[in-house]
C-alpha cells in the first residue's frame, strides 16, 4: 500500500514546526506519557486511520505500557485494566472524536464534571489539545490514505 501523496503536514514545513509546538505543549502539562498515547489511540481507532493506531501503539509500548492495556483500550469500559483518570480521558476522546454523533453537547456536564475532577486545567489542555490534533492527523492520513507503519 502507498499513501496517495506525502502527508500534507510534511510538505508544508510550518506545519511540522507547529506540531512540534503544540506536541511540546501537549508534554509539558506533566500528564503520563501512556495516558496521552491511549488517548490518541483511542480517537485513531475511532477514525479508522491505521498510521496512527499504529503509531500510538508503538509509542504506548516504548512509554512502557503492557500489551494487555494496549489490547484493551478499544473495549476500556469492559476491561479492568484502567483507572478512573484513564477512563474519564477515554471517554473524553470519544465525546471530543464523535462531535457529530451527539444531539445537545458535545461534552456533557457529568463528563466535565468527572474528567475535571481527576486533571487540572493545565492537564485538561493538553488532552484537549492532543484530541484536535489527532483528530486533525487522522482526517489528513484517511485523505492520503497513508498506511499503517508509512510515516512512522
Amino acid at each position: 500500500m502507498e499513501a496517495r501523496m506525502k502527508n500534507p503536514a510534511y510538505v508544508l514545513p510550518d506545519v511540522v514546526k507547529g506540531v512540534g509546538t503544540l506536541s511540546k505543549a501537549v508534554a509539558s502539562a506533566g500528564l503520563p506519557e501512556g495516558l496521552l498515547e491511549f488517548v490518541a489511540l483511542r480517537a485513531s481507532q475511532i477514525n479508522g486511520c491505521s498510521a496512527c493506531v499504529h503509531s500510538h501503539v508503538l509509542n504506548a509500548r516504548k512509554a512502557g505500557e503492557s500489551e494487555e492495556r494496549i489490547a484493551a483500550v478499544a473495549v476500556w469500559r469492559e476491561a479492568p485494566f484502567f483507572t478512573d483518570a484513564e477512563r474519564a480521558a477515554l471517554s473524553l476522546a470519544e465525546h471530543a472524536t464523535r462531535i457529530a454523533d451527539r444531539s445537545g453537547d458535545a461534552v456533557p456536564d457529568e463528563l466535565w464534571n468527572e474528567v475535571s475532577g481527576h486533571f487540572d486545567e493545565k492537564e485538561l489542555s493538553a488532552i484537549i489539545l492532543l484530541l484536535g490534533m489527532i483528530n486533525m492527523f487522522n482526517r489528513l492520513n484517511a485523505v492520503v490514505q497513508e498506511p499503517a507503519g508509512a510515516i512512522w
